[in-house]
Protein backbone atom coordinates (compact mmCIF):
# COMPACT_ATOMS: atom_id res chain seq x y z
CA UNK A 1 0.00 0.00 0.00
CA UNK A 2 0.72 3.37 -0.25
CA UNK A 3 2.95 5.65 2.35
CA UNK A 4 3.42 4.65 5.93
CA UNK A 5 1.80 6.62 8.44
CA UNK A 6 -1.58 4.75 8.59
CA UNK A 7 -2.71 3.09 11.58
CA UNK A 8 -2.63 -0.35 10.86
CA UNK A 9 -5.92 -1.52 12.88
CA UNK A 10 -7.81 0.73 10.71
CA UNK A 11 -7.22 -1.19 7.68
CA UNK A 12 -8.05 1.19 5.56
CA UNK A 13 -6.34 2.28 2.11
CA UNK A 14 -5.18 6.40 2.05
CA UNK A 15 -7.41 8.82 0.44
CA UNK A 16 -6.86 9.65 -3.28
CA UNK A 17 -7.24 13.05 -3.68
CA UNK A 18 -7.04 14.81 -7.43
CA UNK A 19 -5.96 18.54 -7.18
CA UNK A 20 -6.47 20.10 -10.38
CA UNK A 21 -5.76 20.04 -13.58
CA UNK A 22 -8.45 22.62 -12.82
CA UNK A 23 -8.73 24.38 -9.46
CA UNK A 24 -9.35 27.65 -7.98
CA UNK A 25 -6.27 27.83 -6.22
CA UNK A 26 -4.12 26.49 -9.19
CA UNK A 27 -2.22 29.33 -11.03
CA UNK A 28 -2.06 27.48 -14.36
CA UNK A 29 -3.16 23.91 -15.38
CA UNK A 30 -1.40 20.95 -13.04
CA UNK A 31 -2.77 17.93 -11.20
CA UNK A 32 -1.30 17.14 -8.06
CA UNK A 33 -2.77 13.59 -6.76
CA UNK A 34 -2.52 13.52 -3.10
CA UNK A 35 -2.59 10.87 -1.10
CA UNK A 36 -3.84 11.30 2.67
CA UNK A 37 -4.14 9.66 5.89
CA UNK A 38 -6.14 11.95 7.44
CA UNK A 39 -5.68 15.42 6.90
CA UNK A 40 -1.83 14.69 6.70
CA UNK A 41 -0.18 13.89 3.02
CA UNK A 42 1.62 11.07 2.55
CA UNK A 43 2.18 11.05 -1.24
CA UNK A 44 2.21 14.17 -3.72
CA UNK A 45 2.35 13.15 -6.87
CA UNK A 46 2.84 16.36 -9.65
CA UNK A 47 2.17 16.30 -13.00
CA UNK A 48 2.81 19.10 -15.41
CA UNK A 49 2.19 19.37 -19.30
CA UNK A 50 -1.30 20.13 -19.17
CA UNK A 51 -0.29 23.44 -21.23
CA UNK A 52 1.51 22.08 -24.00
CA UNK A 53 2.07 23.80 -26.74
CA UNK A 54 5.11 23.19 -28.33
CA UNK A 55 7.01 26.16 -27.85
CA UNK A 56 10.67 25.15 -29.08
CA UNK A 57 9.27 23.49 -31.83
CA UNK A 58 6.79 26.17 -33.38
CA UNK A 59 10.51 28.84 -32.61
CA UNK A 60 12.18 26.15 -35.02
CA UNK A 61 9.95 26.53 -37.52
CA UNK A 62 9.82 30.14 -37.68
CA UNK A 63 12.03 33.42 -38.68
CA UNK A 64 14.16 34.10 -35.24
CA UNK A 65 11.90 37.73 -35.68
CA UNK A 66 8.78 35.73 -35.46
CA UNK A 67 9.29 33.75 -32.33
CA UNK A 68 9.31 36.96 -29.88
CA UNK A 69 5.37 37.23 -29.91
CA UNK A 70 5.60 33.21 -28.47
CA UNK A 71 7.82 34.46 -25.79
CA UNK A 72 5.04 36.48 -24.57
CA UNK A 73 3.50 33.38 -24.22
CA UNK A 74 5.59 31.83 -21.47
CA UNK A 75 5.54 34.00 -18.59
CA UNK A 76 2.30 35.92 -19.48
CA UNK A 77 2.44 37.65 -15.90
CA UNK A 78 5.76 39.10 -16.96
CA UNK A 79 6.22 38.75 -20.50
CA UNK A 80 8.91 41.72 -21.32
CA UNK A 81 11.35 39.37 -19.29
CA UNK A 82 11.08 36.69 -21.88
CA UNK A 83 11.38 38.83 -24.60
CA UNK A 84 14.54 40.06 -23.17
CA UNK A 85 15.67 36.90 -22.91
CA UNK A 86 15.34 35.52 -26.15
CA UNK A 87 16.39 38.92 -27.71
CA UNK A 88 19.60 38.89 -26.12
CA UNK A 89 20.44 35.14 -27.03
CA UNK A 90 19.76 36.30 -30.28
CA UNK A 91 22.48 39.30 -30.15
CA UNK A 92 25.14 37.33 -28.43
CA UNK A 93 24.55 34.88 -31.58
CA UNK A 94 25.11 37.40 -34.03
CA UNK A 95 27.52 39.40 -31.65
CA UNK A 96 26.02 42.76 -31.28
CA UNK A 97 26.17 45.34 -28.53
CA UNK A 98 22.60 47.42 -28.49
CA UNK A 99 22.77 51.24 -27.73
CA UNK A 100 22.46 52.19 -23.89
CA UNK A 101 19.39 53.71 -24.07
CA UNK A 102 17.87 50.63 -25.28
CA UNK A 103 19.63 49.16 -22.49
CA UNK A 104 17.96 51.62 -19.98
CA UNK A 105 14.98 50.99 -21.75
CA UNK A 106 14.72 47.30 -21.33
CA UNK A 107 15.57 47.44 -17.35
CA UNK A 108 12.42 49.26 -16.80
CA UNK A 109 10.75 47.02 -18.77
CA UNK A 110 12.22 44.08 -17.04
CA UNK A 111 11.45 45.53 -13.31
CA UNK A 112 7.92 46.67 -14.39
CA UNK A 113 7.01 43.04 -15.58
CA UNK A 114 9.06 42.42 -12.35
CA UNK A 115 6.51 44.12 -10.07
CA UNK A 116 3.35 42.99 -11.70
CA UNK A 117 4.46 39.30 -11.65
CA UNK A 118 5.27 39.90 -8.10
CA UNK A 119 1.56 41.58 -6.93
CA UNK A 120 -0.04 39.29 -8.83
CA UNK A 121 1.38 36.38 -7.33
CA UNK A 122 1.20 37.87 -3.82
CA UNK A 123 -2.43 39.24 -4.53
CA UNK A 124 -3.78 35.85 -5.75
CA UNK A 125 -1.93 33.40 -3.12
CA UNK A 126 -3.35 36.28 -0.07
CA UNK A 127 -6.93 35.87 -1.55
CA UNK A 128 -6.68 31.81 -1.85
CA UNK A 129 -6.27 32.42 1.91
CA UNK A 130 -9.86 34.57 2.66
CA UNK A 131 -7.70 37.99 2.30
CA UNK A 132 -9.51 39.21 -0.29
CA UNK A 133 -9.14 43.27 0.10
CA UNK A 134 -4.69 42.80 -0.21
CA UNK A 135 -5.87 41.19 -3.24
CA UNK A 136 -7.48 44.48 -4.43
CA UNK A 137 -4.71 46.51 -3.51
CA UNK A 138 -2.08 44.48 -5.14
CA UNK A 139 -4.14 44.39 -7.99
CA UNK A 140 -4.87 47.70 -8.78
CA UNK A 141 -1.35 48.79 -7.92
CA UNK A 142 -0.47 46.09 -10.95
CA UNK A 143 -3.13 47.79 -13.21
CA UNK A 144 -1.29 51.10 -12.29
CA UNK A 145 2.08 49.06 -13.65
CA UNK A 146 0.54 47.73 -16.54
CA UNK A 147 -0.07 51.32 -17.69
CA UNK A 148 3.27 52.20 -18.06
CA UNK A 149 3.77 49.10 -20.06
CA UNK A 150 1.12 49.83 -22.11
CA UNK A 151 2.62 53.53 -22.82
CA UNK A 152 5.67 51.86 -23.96
CA UNK A 153 4.11 49.49 -26.57
CA UNK A 154 0.30 50.23 -26.68
CA UNK A 155 -0.14 46.73 -25.03
CA UNK A 156 -0.61 45.43 -21.73
CA UNK A 157 0.05 41.50 -21.55
CA UNK A 158 0.86 39.71 -24.56
CA UNK A 159 3.48 43.11 -24.87
CA UNK A 160 5.60 41.85 -27.99
CA UNK A 161 8.14 44.52 -26.67
CA UNK A 162 11.58 44.12 -27.27
CA UNK A 163 13.16 43.53 -30.73
CA UNK A 164 16.66 41.86 -31.83
CA UNK A 165 18.64 44.62 -31.75
CA UNK A 166 16.40 47.32 -29.82
CA UNK A 167 13.11 48.16 -29.06
CA UNK A 168 9.83 48.31 -30.04
CA UNK A 169 9.87 52.26 -29.56
CA UNK A 170 11.26 55.00 -27.74
CA UNK A 171 10.17 56.36 -24.19
CA UNK A 172 7.00 58.16 -25.24
CA UNK A 173 7.42 61.91 -24.11
CA UNK A 174 6.85 62.65 -20.32
CA UNK A 175 7.21 59.08 -19.58
CA UNK A 176 9.31 60.22 -16.70
CA UNK A 177 6.58 62.08 -15.26
CA UNK A 178 3.84 59.95 -15.29
CA UNK A 179 5.90 57.31 -14.30
CA UNK A 180 6.20 59.15 -10.91
CA UNK A 181 2.96 59.82 -9.86
CA UNK A 182 1.55 56.19 -11.04
CA UNK A 183 4.59 54.14 -9.25
CA UNK A 184 3.93 56.21 -6.31
CA UNK A 185 0.26 55.45 -5.94
CA UNK A 186 0.84 51.69 -6.86
CA UNK A 187 3.93 51.46 -3.88
CA UNK A 188 1.32 53.01 -1.52
CA UNK A 189 -1.08 50.24 -2.36
CA UNK A 190 1.21 47.66 -1.59
CA UNK A 191 2.38 49.21 1.35
CA UNK A 192 -1.40 48.96 2.91
CA UNK A 193 -1.23 45.18 1.57
CA UNK A 194 2.09 44.96 3.29
CA UNK A 195 0.26 46.31 6.42
CA UNK A 196 -3.02 43.97 6.73
CA UNK A 197 -1.16 40.83 5.64
CA UNK A 198 2.48 40.40 7.26
CA UNK A 199 1.23 40.13 11.15
CA UNK A 200 -2.11 39.03 10.37
CA UNK A 201 -1.88 35.83 12.74
CA UNK A 202 -4.24 33.82 10.46
CA UNK A 203 -1.56 34.78 7.12
CA UNK A 204 1.51 34.19 9.74
CA UNK A 205 0.32 30.76 10.84
CA UNK A 206 -0.89 29.37 7.41
CA UNK A 207 2.63 30.80 5.87
CA UNK A 208 5.23 30.26 8.31
CA UNK A 209 7.16 26.75 8.58
CA UNK A 210 4.86 25.54 5.50
CA UNK A 211 6.32 24.65 2.47
CA UNK A 212 10.22 24.15 3.73
CA UNK A 213 12.67 23.28 1.37
CA UNK A 214 16.57 23.16 3.08
CA UNK A 215 18.95 25.56 1.02
CA UNK A 216 20.62 21.77 -0.07
CA UNK A 217 17.22 20.50 -1.19
CA UNK A 218 16.80 23.67 -3.47
CA UNK A 219 20.09 23.81 -5.09
CA UNK A 220 20.08 19.97 -6.31
CA UNK A 221 16.43 20.48 -7.68
CA UNK A 222 17.41 23.90 -9.67
CA UNK A 223 15.34 26.60 -7.75
CA UNK A 224 16.14 29.79 -8.97
CA UNK A 225 14.58 33.16 -8.01
CA UNK A 226 12.72 34.59 -5.35
CA UNK A 227 11.98 30.63 -3.43
CA UNK A 228 16.07 30.30 -3.45
CA UNK A 229 17.10 33.60 -1.96
CA UNK A 230 14.11 32.65 0.88
CA UNK A 231 16.50 30.10 1.44
CA UNK A 232 19.48 31.97 1.90
CA UNK A 233 21.26 32.32 -1.13
CA UNK A 234 21.64 35.54 -2.66
CA UNK A 235 21.89 34.07 -5.95
CA UNK A 236 20.27 37.04 -8.24
CA UNK A 237 21.90 37.13 -11.85
CA UNK A 238 21.38 40.77 -12.31
CA UNK A 239 24.33 40.48 -9.61
CA UNK A 240 26.23 37.10 -10.67
CA UNK A 241 26.25 37.28 -14.20
CA UNK A 242 25.49 41.08 -14.71
CA UNK A 243 23.81 42.42 -18.35
CA UNK A 244 22.55 45.44 -19.39
CA UNK A 245 23.04 48.43 -17.18
CA UNK A 246 22.47 46.34 -14.03
CA UNK A 247 25.99 46.48 -12.96
CA UNK A 248 25.58 50.92 -12.61
CA UNK A 249 22.33 51.08 -10.90
CA UNK A 250 22.41 50.15 -6.70
CA UNK A 251 19.99 47.94 -5.20
CA UNK A 252 19.76 45.12 -2.77
CA UNK A 253 18.73 41.63 -2.99
CA UNK A 254 16.85 40.14 -0.56
CA UNK A 255 17.44 36.94 1.31
CA UNK A 256 15.10 34.80 3.63
CA UNK A 257 16.39 32.77 6.75
CA UNK A 258 13.58 29.93 7.07
CA UNK A 259 13.61 28.79 3.48
CA UNK A 260 9.18 28.75 4.35
CA UNK A 261 6.14 30.03 2.35
CA UNK A 262 6.61 33.57 4.48
CA UNK A 263 9.75 34.11 3.56
CA UNK A 264 9.18 33.83 0.09
CA UNK A 265 6.49 35.80 0.14
CA UNK A 266 8.45 38.93 2.01
CA UNK A 267 11.04 38.35 -0.53
CA UNK A 268 8.82 39.09 -3.26
CA UNK A 269 7.51 42.08 -1.06
CA UNK A 270 10.72 43.49 -0.60
CA UNK A 271 11.58 42.88 -4.15
CA UNK A 272 8.77 44.80 -5.75
CA UNK A 273 10.35 47.70 -3.78
CA UNK A 274 13.80 47.54 -4.82
CA UNK A 275 12.41 47.34 -8.79
CA UNK A 276 10.57 50.53 -7.88
CA UNK A 277 14.12 52.08 -6.74
CA UNK A 278 16.16 50.36 -10.36
CA UNK A 279 13.04 52.62 -12.72
CA UNK A 280 13.71 55.47 -10.70
CA UNK A 281 17.21 55.29 -11.11
CA UNK A 282 16.84 54.26 -14.76
CA UNK A 283 14.83 57.79 -15.42
CA UNK A 284 17.29 59.51 -14.22
CA UNK A 285 19.97 58.52 -15.59
CA UNK A 286 18.58 57.31 -19.37
CA UNK A 287 20.65 59.04 -21.86
CA UNK A 288 19.63 60.64 -25.33
CA UNK A 289 20.43 58.33 -28.42
CA UNK A 290 19.25 55.71 -30.80
CA UNK A 291 17.32 52.70 -29.20
CA UNK A 292 18.01 50.29 -32.12
CA UNK A 293 21.42 48.85 -33.91
CA UNK A 294 21.82 50.33 -37.31
CA UNK A 295 22.31 46.09 -38.51
CA UNK A 296 20.57 45.25 -41.45
CA UNK A 297 21.56 41.55 -40.47
CA UNK A 298 18.59 41.54 -37.98
CA UNK A 299 16.86 45.10 -37.65
CA UNK A 300 14.05 46.49 -40.11
CA UNK A 301 14.44 49.75 -41.22
CA UNK A 302 12.07 52.41 -40.23
CA UNK A 303 8.57 52.54 -42.49
CA UNK A 304 9.86 56.45 -43.79
CA UNK A 305 12.82 54.57 -44.85
CA UNK A 306 11.43 51.45 -46.59
CA UNK A 307 8.31 54.06 -48.68
CA UNK A 308 11.78 55.98 -49.85
CA UNK A 309 15.06 54.24 -50.43
CA UNK A 310 15.68 51.34 -52.34
CA UNK A 311 18.29 49.80 -50.42
CA UNK A 312 16.26 49.95 -47.41
CA UNK A 313 12.89 48.19 -48.94
CA UNK A 314 15.49 45.57 -50.37
CA UNK A 315 16.57 45.03 -46.64
CA UNK A 316 13.21 44.66 -45.39
CA UNK A 317 12.26 42.28 -47.89
CA UNK A 318 15.16 40.13 -47.41
CA UNK A 319 14.41 39.99 -43.68
CA UNK A 320 10.34 39.30 -44.31
CA UNK A 321 11.46 36.38 -46.61
CA UNK A 322 14.60 35.09 -45.65
CA UNK A 323 14.73 36.07 -41.73
CA UNK A 324 18.23 37.49 -41.65
CA UNK A 325 21.59 36.47 -41.45
CA UNK A 326 22.77 34.74 -39.15
CA UNK A 327 25.79 33.00 -38.15
CA UNK A 328 26.47 29.25 -38.09
CA UNK A 329 26.90 28.44 -33.69
CA UNK A 330 25.52 27.84 -30.42
CA UNK A 331 24.48 30.57 -27.71
CA UNK A 332 22.76 30.48 -24.18
CA UNK A 333 21.47 33.44 -22.39
CA UNK A 334 19.93 33.26 -19.36
CA UNK A 335 18.79 36.51 -17.19
CA UNK A 336 16.75 36.94 -13.63
CA UNK A 337 12.69 36.52 -14.49
CA UNK A 338 10.51 37.16 -11.62
CA UNK A 339 10.55 33.72 -10.95
CA UNK A 340 14.79 33.06 -11.57
CA UNK A 341 16.62 32.08 -14.21
CA UNK A 342 15.00 32.23 -17.75
CA UNK A 343 17.70 31.27 -20.65
CA UNK A 344 17.63 30.23 -24.29
CA UNK A 345 19.61 27.85 -25.76
CA UNK A 346 19.92 28.22 -29.81
CA UNK A 347 21.67 26.73 -32.31
CA UNK A 348 21.59 28.32 -35.70
CA UNK A 349 23.22 26.49 -38.87
CA UNK A 350 23.31 29.48 -40.73
CA UNK A 351 19.71 29.78 -42.15
CA UNK A 352 17.12 32.55 -40.94
CA UNK A 353 15.80 30.14 -38.49
CA UNK A 354 16.69 28.49 -35.18
CA UNK A 355 18.24 24.72 -35.93
CA UNK A 356 17.05 24.11 -32.31
CA UNK A 357 15.90 26.39 -29.67
CA UNK A 358 15.71 25.06 -26.08
CA UNK A 359 14.52 27.28 -22.82
CA UNK A 360 15.46 27.06 -19.23
CA UNK A 361 12.16 27.63 -17.74
CA UNK A 362 12.29 28.71 -13.99
CA UNK A 363 8.57 27.46 -13.34
CA UNK A 364 9.34 24.25 -14.54
CA UNK A 365 12.38 23.89 -12.08
CA UNK A 366 10.90 25.26 -9.16
CA UNK A 367 7.94 22.93 -9.47
CA UNK A 368 10.07 19.89 -9.45
CA UNK A 369 10.55 20.00 -5.49
CA UNK A 370 6.51 20.61 -4.56
CA UNK A 371 5.97 16.99 -3.97
CA UNK A 372 9.12 16.67 -1.67
CA UNK A 373 8.12 20.32 0.02
CA UNK A 374 4.20 19.05 0.77
CA UNK A 375 4.63 15.54 1.77
CA UNK A 376 4.46 15.20 5.66
CA UNK A 377 2.47 18.32 5.61
CA UNK A 378 -1.37 19.11 5.80
CA UNK A 379 -3.67 19.16 3.20
CA UNK A 380 -4.43 23.16 3.84
CA UNK A 381 -0.87 23.34 3.18
CA UNK A 382 -1.11 22.66 -0.12
CA UNK A 383 -2.38 26.25 -1.21
CA UNK A 384 -0.50 28.45 0.23
CA UNK A 385 2.84 26.70 -1.20
CA UNK A 386 1.54 26.16 -4.38
CA UNK A 387 0.81 30.09 -4.53
CA UNK A 388 4.19 31.15 -3.36
CA UNK A 389 5.98 28.78 -6.00
CA UNK A 390 3.97 30.51 -8.22
CA UNK A 391 3.99 28.29 -10.84
CA UNK A 392 2.77 29.75 -14.18
CA UNK A 393 1.34 27.43 -16.86
CA UNK A 394 3.05 28.87 -20.08
CA UNK A 395 6.54 28.78 -18.60
CA UNK A 396 5.71 25.17 -17.38
CA UNK A 397 4.93 23.93 -21.04
CA UNK A 398 6.50 20.44 -21.80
Amino acid sequence: MLGGGLDPALNAPPMRLQFGPSHPATHGTVRIVLDLDGEQIINADVQVGYLHRGFEKECESGFYYQNIPYTDRLNYSSPILCNTAYCMAVEKLLGIKTPERCDYIRVIGCELSRMADHMLCLGSSAMELAAFTPFLYLLEARELVLDHIDAMCGARVTTNAVRIGGVYSDLPEGFREFSRVKLDRALELVEDAHKILTDNIVFRRRMEGTGYLSPEDLIAYGVTGPMLRAGGIALDLRRTQPYLVYPQLDFDVPVGEHSDNFDRYLVRMEEIRQSRRIIAQCLERIPTGPVNVDDPRCRWPGKNQVFGRMEELIDQFKLVTEGGLFPPGEVYFALESANGEIGFYLVSDGTGKPYKCRVRSPSFSNMSPLGHALKGRQLADVVPTFGMTNMIGGECDR
